[in-house]
C-alpha cells in the first residue's frame, strides 16, 4: 500500500507532468510508438485480409500465419531487431507490428468472409465489379469485425510498447525500467498504472467505434447534431414564412373583387 500511495502522489503532482522526462512527454512518446506500429500493422494486414476473405484463397495462410506470429516472443524479436538495425525506432516498431498483425488479419478476413452471400450475389447481379463489391458491400458489412481486430491490436500494442525502453527509447516503459534499476519500485508502479489508464481510454474509444459501425443500425445518424438541427429548424422557419407570404389575403383570390370596391 505504501508503493501505491507514493505512486498516486507522484501522478497527482503537477511538477511531475512537465519537462522532457515528465509524464506528459512520456505519454506522448508511448502514443507515438503505438500509432506507428498500429499504422504499419494495418497497412500490411488489412489489404491481405480483404483479398483472402473476398477470394476465399489462402485461408490456410491466414490460420498458419496468425498462429505463428502469435507464438513469437516480442522481447526476443526486439533484441533481434536491435542486433540487426541498432538502437532506435526500427526494432521496437517491427516487434510491435508482429504483435498487431495477427488480430487485424484475423478480424479483416473473418469479417469479409462472413458477409451474407445473398447480399454479395445481389450486388454482382446489379453489375458491380469485384472491386466495387469488395469496397462498397463487403467492407461496410465487415466493418465491426475489422474495427474489433483494430481494437485488439491496439490494446496489445499499447500494453507492450513499454519494451521500447529496452532500445534506449522513451515512453512509459522508462518508469518501469528506471524504477526497477534504481530500486524505486513506486516508479515502476506509476508506469504500470499509466499504461493501464491509457489502454482503457483507447479501448473505450474503439469500443464506441465498433458499436457505431454496425451496419443497418443508423446509430451515427441518430446521434445529436446540434449544428445540423439548428440549420434544419432555420430552413423550416424560412419556408414557413415564405408560404405565409405567398398565401393571398381573404377576398383577394383570383376572380374576386376587393371588398372595398363597389360593385
Amino acid at each position: 500500500m505504501n508503493f501505491l500511495h507514493e505512486a498516486l502522489s507522484f501522478i497527482f503532482t503537477a511538477a511531475n507532468w512537465a519537462g522532457p522526462a515528465g509524464l506528459a512527454a512520456r505519454i506522448g512518446e508511448h502514443l507515438q510508438y503505438t500509432v506507428i506500429a498500429v499504422f504499419f500493422s494495418a497497412l500490411i494486414a488489412i489489404p491481405i485480409g480483404m483479398v483472402i476473405g473476398h477470394t476465399g484463397r489462402g485461408t490456410f495462410l491466414v490460420v498458419t500465419g496468425v498462429n505463428a506470429l502469435r507464438a513469437l516472443p516480442t522481447l526476443g524479436v526486439l533484441l533481434l531487431g536491435v542486433l540487426l538495425w541498432g538502437l532506435g525506432l526500427v526494432g521496437p516498431t517491427v516487434a510491435l507490428m508482429l504483435l498487431g498483425i495477427p488480430p487485424l488479419l484475423a478480424g479483416t478476413y473473418s469479417g469479409i468472409a462472413n458477409v451474407d452471400p445473398a447480399v454479395v450475389d445481389a450486388a454482382r447481379s446489379m453489375g458491380m465489379t469485384e472491386r466495387r463489391v469488395l469496397l462498397r458491400v463487403e467492407v461496410p458489412n465487415a466493418m465491426p469485425l475489422i474495427l474489433g481486430g483494430l481494437r485488439t491490436a491496439t490494446l496489445q500494442i499499447v500494453a507492450t510498447a513499454t519494451v521500447a525502453a529496452y532500445a534506449s527509447l522513451g515512453g512509459l516503459g522508462r518508469y518501469l525500467i528506471d524504477g526497477i534499476k534504481v530500486r524505486e519500485f513506486y516508479l515502476a508502479l506509476v508506469g504500470a498504472l499509466m499504461v493501464t489508464a491509457l489502454a482503457l481510454i483507447l479501448d473505450g474509444i474503439l469500443a464506441f467505434a465498433v458499436w457505431a459501425s454496425v451496419p443497418g443500425t443508423g446509430r451515427l445518424r441518430r446521434m445529436p447534431q446540434p449544428l445540423l438541427d439548428d440549420e434544419v429548424a432555420m430552413q423550416s422557419h424560412i419556408r414557413g414564412r415564405e408560404r405565409t407570404k405567398s398565401t393571398p389575403e381573404p377576398g383577394y383570390e383570383r376572380g374576386r373583387l376587393s371588398p372595398t370596391v363597389d360593385g
